[in-house]
């Protein structure tokens, strides 16, 4: 079931088709939605209520991306950037007008032809309000060497690779206010993933640079690791696993110096898979001011308290969500989903 788990790494020209007839091949008795409808808001615990509206619209802001992903709002700028990860380009949203092409190539720097996925994939802001990309073509972490009004394609590279070997394919990262960045590296942007010639590490890792360019490794023993954030209070950082079959979302304390001490699955979304429309494990997520985590993963985004309790859904129709995104207030969300990128207006 590769195919239809990573689908954003494989992802066809003609994705809008190809996630209609998926969609309804594997829930022939689910009637179709409505050409206007791309998804909609489902509530499973009535504390939901106060951060989301059951009737709020999941709007479409873009259109016709190859495999849309790593969305960030720049507050500085009022604009929302987002990788294309198979055009090997960011996009920006000005709120207002159709999105445009911002800087490419985004994450493949080289002219020799390679296949996979190239582009950018999670960005990022660090505590100076810098743009900070995951490359999986380059196979690093950069900070963009450009203002962001106007972009080019230099870039500082913060993590080259872990003692003298090339990451696999850097997927998403996380800033906090001290300068540490975390970041993920399972196998999804090798050409033929974890069989691919060039792989260099036998693991998939998560791990931090700190301030003074020192890269650790954090944890080597989740499958696919992939969406990472914080908590509010930077205490807790947690990690999701997009594994083919047992898909988790995990929580790991934080010491004062920034590693991780103890922690384990905080959710085990086997059983959310297994009755899915949209067969896809955990992808990118966020964390909103009260701790939930915005998480994409099997049939949209899915909410899930700090506590590990499943709270409710933002379904969305016929493709799978990449990630998502919040303003600087946390009161509107923004997801990347296959070839769209949406919006969710919050309480």
């Amino acid at each position: 079931m590769k195919f239809i788990f990573h689908m954003n790494k494989l992802l066809l020209a003609a994705v809008p088709c190809f996630w209609i007839a998926f969609a309804g091949c594997h829930s022939p008795t689910t009637p179709a939605a409505p050409a206007s409808t791309v998804g909609k808001v489902e509530l499973y615990d009535s504390s939901a209520a106060r951060f989301i509206d059951s009737n709020a619209v999941v709007e479409v802001i873009g259109r016709h991306y190859l495999w849309s992903e790593g969305p960030v709002w720049v507050p500085a700028k009022q604009m929302l950037l987002f990788s294309a990860v198979r055009e090997n380009k960011i996009y920006q949203w000005n709120g207002k007008d159709t999105p445009v092409a911002y800087l490419t190539p985004s994450g493949y720097t080289d002219t020799a032809y390679r296949n996979g996925e190239n582009g950018s994939n999670g960005l990022a802001l660090d505590k100076e309000g810098r743009l900070l990309l995951c490359q999986s073509g380059n196979r690093q972490v950069v900070r963009l060497n450009a203002p962001l009004d106007s972009p080019r394609a230099a870039f500082t590279i913060l993590a080259p690779n872990f003692k003298g070997k090339k990451f696999n394919s850097p997927n998403d990262l996380v800033a906090d206010s001290k300068g540490d960045i975390y970041f993920t590296d399972p196998i999804y942007g090798l050409p033929k993933h974890e069989n691919d010639p060039t792989r260099e590490l036998a693991f998939e890792g998560v791990y931090k640079i700190s301030p003074d360019g020192k890269v650790t490794l954090l944890i080597d023993s989740i499958s696919r690791p992939n969406g990472i954030a914080l908590s509010p209070d930077e205490k807790i950082l947690y990690i999701g696993s997009t594994n083919d079959r047992h898909p988790r979302w995990y929580m790991y304390p934080r010491d004062s110096s920034g590693d991780i001490k103890g922690g384990g699955v905080l959710l085990d979304g086997t059983a959310l898979l297994e009755k899915a429309t949209i067969k896809q494990g955990g992808d990118g997520f966020k964390v909103d001011k009260y701790g939930n985590l915005f998480a994409a993963g099997p049939d949209g985004i899915n909410i899930i308290s700090p506590a590990g309790e499943l709270l409710g859904l933002i379904r969305i129709y016929n493709r799978p969500a990449s990630n998502c995104a919040f303003n600087e207030t946390k009161d509107v969300l923004y997801i990347t989903a296959a070839d769209e990128v949406l919006r969710v207006k919050l309480k």
